[in-house]
């Protein structure tokens, strides 16, 4: 069992950035490949972001490239989002989750367990 903790949104102003970290509890993180999705209210959930379990290769929405950045740390068994340059439309929870996969992780069923998410504001 892999028990995923989000933590650090907040309300930050149009153009701010945050980094919302994600605290894995489980001996084995580094065999996980992570991912970063993103629900705003009223919508579907969405990928926004993932990186292999060796960190070498990192996926982004189109959207948020050049924008953010899915840093992780395997030593200390975390996986991190920088969000820069925010935008109104980023507004949403976001939600870590952790995959036993090594393809599709834009989609939703590729991944195992689930954090309960954080919610992010950008005000204009």
């Amino acid at each position: 069992q892999v028990l995923l903790r989000e933590s650090g949104g907040g309300l930050v102003q149009s153009g701010g950035p945050l980094r919302p970290p994600c605290a894995a509890s489980v001996p084995t993180f580094s065999v996980y490949a992570m991912g970063w999705f993103r629900q705003a209210p009223g919508k579907e959930r969405e990928f926004v972001a993932a990186i292999s379990w060796d960190g070498g290769t990192t996926y982004y929405k189109d959207s948020v490239k050049g924008r953010f950045t899915i840093p992780r740390d395997n030593a200390k068994n975390m996986v991190y989002l920088q969000l820069n340059s925010l935008k109104p439309e980023d507004t949403a929870v976001y939600y870590c989750a952790a995959a036993l996969a090594s393809r599709w992780f834009d989609r939703m069923d590729t991944y195992n367990f689930w954090g309960q998410g954080t919610q992010v504001t950008v005000s204009s």
